[in-house]
């Protein structure tokens, strides 16, 4: 039973850090570089994206975080190891505020530019990315934030454990 909680929890360490790098990579590279498109390139590259991230691969980490963090928290509280369960919960509260940013403000937004529809018939592409660009940075940073910040935990976490 032990080597299966180690095992969840540097799982869960993993698919944290690979989330919060993920949004990591958007705010320093993805976002700077739409910056420096047209109007119509930067709408047809957001649609394109919100595309090309539903896969199994992403929601492996992106679902699996809360899984396997949720399952490590109630294998260290079964044993009463609150020095490694602490940060754990820590780390799942921070990924969850990081959860409610995407479902509630991200994923909508992401709605909304795919609304636009065919960017060559779009009648206000800079109006939609208006709308989109500004907010949408500035709370991919903060989940970013959240999710990076929630590592950092899961990391206290296995300091705690000794198996670092």
């Amino acid at each position: 039973m032990e080597t299966v909680r180690v095992a969840l929890l540097v799982i869960s360490t993993i698919t944290m850090g690979l989330v919060g790098g993920l949004f990591y990579g958007f705010s320093v590279a993805v976002v700077r570089a739409l910056a420096r498109v047209d109007d119509r390139t930067f709408v047809l590259v957001c649609q394109k994206m919100n595309r090309a991230i539903e896969n199994g691969l992403f929601a492996l980490s992106f679902v699996g975080t809360v899984i396997f963090s949720g399952i490590s928290l109630v294998l260290f509280i079964a044993i009463g190891k609150s020095t490694v369960y602490v940060p754990i919960i820590v780390a799942l509260v921070l990924y969850v505020l990081s959860l409610l940013i995407t479902f509630r403000i991200s994923i909508p937004m992401n709605n909304a530019i795919d609304r636009v529809g065919d960017p060559d018939k779009a009648k206000d592409l800079a109006g939609a990315r208006k709308a989109f660009e500004a907010p949408w940075n500035r709370w991919n940073h903060i989940r970013g934030l959240l999710a990076i910040a929630g590592f950092g935990a899961l990391c206290w976490a296995l300091i705690e454990y000794g198996a670092l």
